[in-house]
């Protein structure tokens, strides 16, 4: 019974420590390794691949990597700009993370790892970098929105100090189509950006607020009651609720959650708006539905709209001819707000939309300021424009 009892013993530990050796073990490679001039190394080992590819920004479009007599295939990029880049392995046809780096982003449905590369103090990887600089918090809080008749979730970033200060201005962040309250956080590192210019004095302190602007949802995958289901372009999955308004019509219930919790000043002078794509087209119909509620408005790659949804006449024939909206704007532009920003990529798709509207803008003699970049429709061009808009709110 005895020599049973320690055979069986000798195997559990034979299979614990076999199973604690691989834990340890599994990560046999390097990767990714920002060498001393910015080019980058990936390694795989793989040694029954048959083929092992290299996608991402950081390369330019797919390559192919090598295999050494080890079974380590391998491939150096170019040097590299300071970033934050994403990339991911096509092992045999399938794309997989990369089992040696555990950094990594959910952007909609999809999973790539990501690295940054910083070649000096103050470049965007080291305003992307969690530096040692005095670091604000960041709240995932619950609030009733009234309008939408739903308890939702959003993110609340308060800067250093927040607890001995007072009367914090406040910047809406907002996300495009796919994404949710943890979009700006992950994919935008907005806390990181946030941390960074106030610590070195280019951006105010202030107070942001990250909402899900999926109407229909009370909150990001797997984070509600709904389940968790396959997250999509339009915010959820197969079967969502039916919202009971626009996001631009509930937007109010988020600023008075805010102004009635927090220590914000709660004027005008000290709100401001601003967000990408479908989250740009959100800014822009929020701020003239409210035109004396924001200050500061900031529209990222806008997904603009005028008048009913499908409408397929020519956005700048809409904005000429329809009352409401021109109505809207005079008002909005009436108040004089310190700021509209608009920005976006050279080689965005919706390019177009924002060119009709400066063009309508110009007609009326509205003042905006533009910023135009190179690259498209991209998270590396919006994180450029929370870096320049928070340096230039609240002033």
């Amino acid at each position: 019974m005895k020599k049973a009892l320690f055979t069986i013993a000798l195997a559990f530990f034979a299979v614990t420590g076999f199973a604690q050796q691989a834990l340890f073990s599994r990560n046999v490679v390097k990767s990714p390794e920002i060498n001393a001039d910015n080019t980058v190394t990936f390694r795989l080992h793989a040694p029954k691949a048959i083929t092992v590819q290299l996608t991402g920004d950081c390369v330019d479009g797919v390559v192919s990597m090598k295999e050494d007599s080890l079974g380590v295939w391998s491939y150096t990029t170019a040097k590299l700009e300071p970033e934050l880049y994403s990339y991911s392995f096509i092992v045999n046809g399938m794309r997989i993370p990369d089992p040696s780096n555990i950094y990594q982003n959910r952007d909609v449905a999809t999973w790539t790892n990501i690295f940054i590369v910083s070649a000096q103090k103050g470049d965007k990887g080291d305003l992307y970098s969690v530096n040692k600089v005095p670091h604000g918090n960041l709240s995932k809080v619950w609030y009733d929105s009234p309008t939408l008749k739903l308890t939702r979730r959003m993110t609340v970033y308060t800067p250093a100090g927040y607890e001995t200060g007072k009367n914090y201005p406040v910047l809406y962040l907002l996300h495009g189509a796919g994404g949710d309250e943890n979009a700006w956080s992950e994919l935008g590192r907005a806390a990181q950006i946030l941390d960074n210019l106030i610590a070195t004095g280019k951006a105010k302190p202030m107070i942001v607020v990250m909402t899900n602007g999926n109407p229909n949802t009370a909150a990001a995958p797997g984070e509600w009651d709904f389940g968790m289901y396959q997250p999509s372009m339009g915010g959820g999955g197969v079967q969502m609720p039916q919202a009971a308004a626009s996001m631009d019509e509930s937007f109010m219930d988020v600023v008075n959650f805010i102004e009635k919790n927090y220590k914000v000043a709660k004027n005008k002078a000290n709100r401001a708006i601003c967000g990408l794509s479908m989250g740009g087209g959100h800014s822009f119909a929020i701020s003239k539905r409210f035109p004396t509620t924001f200050d500061y408005v900031g529209l990222f790659s806008a997904a603009i709209s005028v008048g009913q949804w499908g409408d397929r006449t020519p956005l700048l024939d809409r904005m000429n001819t329809n009352a409401e909206y021109n109505k809207e704007m005079a008002a909005l532009f009436g108040a004089k707000p310190k700021l509209y920003w608009i920005a976006i990529g050279k080689t965005d798709f919706l390019y177009q939309q924002n060119a009709d509207l400066r063009k309508w803008l110009d007609s009326k003699g509205y003042p905006y300021t533009y910023r135009e970049t190179d690259g498209g429709h991209i998270w590396r061009n919006w994180r450029i424009y929370l870096s320049e808009f928070a340096q230039m709110i609240f002033k």
